[in-house]
């Protein structure tokens, strides 16, 4: 099974130039990316991006913290496209868990991206509250785990595990760290990786060899030390 790679972005010309490349299945945002892109107006500014992004799938977050907000928000991000998947936290601020919102928003086929989730547990709570028919991705933070020096791999292999019963679930790895990231991902099986566009345009050029690598590392080395002019 191939990993499809989505592009975790939120700034306008970055999103018009990743839509063009082929390697690019899908976006995802969320409030902090939108925050960093300048956006002012949240649905504004998300509708612009739709007039560039027509037809690849796109996530858009919901930033309401109770069950009445969070639905009520889903619902208009619903409505902002066919290509739109609705991104809902696993747990509120309060750490409630989203059950109850996930499950009537997917009774009503509403495609979601269930984000924040760091444990198969928490995959098993989401399954739980699905059918079988309407789309959901479950996005698991790898590298916010592993930053804090837990190994999510496990995690990843229980919850893909999980979801195999579920032709209509599909587990994304999020915060990735860098490009080897995405093989681990095809080698667990992940259905998805969102990957910010920095690493994307290292993904790309994958297959150097390590006499190649070992060249281009003393080069740049001598480079840099003949331009401080070095004496030693």
């Amino acid at each position: 099974m191939s990993t499809k790679i989505f592009c975790d972005i939120a700034e306008y010309s970055l999103i018009k130039k990743f839509n063009k490349k082929k390697i690019v299945k899908g976006f995802t945002t969320n409030p902090s990316l939108m925050r960093k892109a300048g956006a002012k107006d949240y649905k504004s500014y998300c509708k612009k991006i739709l007039r560039i992004c027509k037809n690849k799938p796109i996530s858009f977050e919901v930033f309401g913290d109770d069950h009445k907000s969070m639905l009520s928000q889903a619902l208009k991000i619903n409505d902002w496209g066919k290509n739109v998947y609705v991104k809902v936290p696993v747990v509120n601020s309060k750490n409630i868990f989203t059950g109850s919102v996930i499950k009537e928003l997917n009774k009503k086929n509403i495609k979601l991206n269930i984000t924040a989730v760091y444990r198969a547990k928490q995959t098993q709570k989401i399954l739980k509250k699905i059918n079988k028919k309407t789309k959901v991705i479950i996005s698991i933070f790898a590298g916010r785990a592993a930053d804090t020096g837990k190994d999510p791999i496990p995690e990843f292999k229980k919850s893909i595990l999980l979801a195999k019963k579920f032709k209509n679930v599909e587990i994304l790895w999020a915060s990735v760290r860098e490009p080897y990231n995405y093989l681990q991902a095809k080698q667990l099986g992940c259905h998805i990786i969102t990957v910010p566009p920095v690493i994307i345009n290292k993904i790309e050029k994958f297959g150097k060899s390590f006499v190649q690598l070992t060249n281009e590392t003393v080069k740049n080395f001598l480079i840099d030390s003949r331009k401080s002019k070095f004496k030693i």
